[in-house]
């Protein structure tokens, strides 16, 4: 038996892990804008809590970043 040597190859391109890596920056970016807006007393209402850019901005970015995420790995780098 000949001794082979096992090249041992990713299972994506660079070009994936790129735009993979891209996808997981907005993610974490939407959670960024999703956070903060609370009360230090518990027993005092913030309206923060309604504010555009938790109700409308941040979960757009979060699914936008499961779009670019998705879309990285189902990309063909090959065609």
């Amino acid at each position: 038996m000949k001794n082979e040597e096992h090249k041992h190859e990713f299972l994506f391109e660079k070009i994936n892990y790129k735009i993979l890596l891209i996808g997981i920056g907005v993610i974490a970016l939407g959670f960024l804008l999703m956070s903060g807006g609370g009360s230090d007393d518990p027993n005092v209402f913030n309206d923060a809590v309604f504010d555009f850019r938790r109700i409308r901005l941040a979960p757009t970015t979060v699914l936008i970043g499961f779009g670019i995420t998705i879309y990285a790995i189902l990309k063909n780098p090959k065609k």
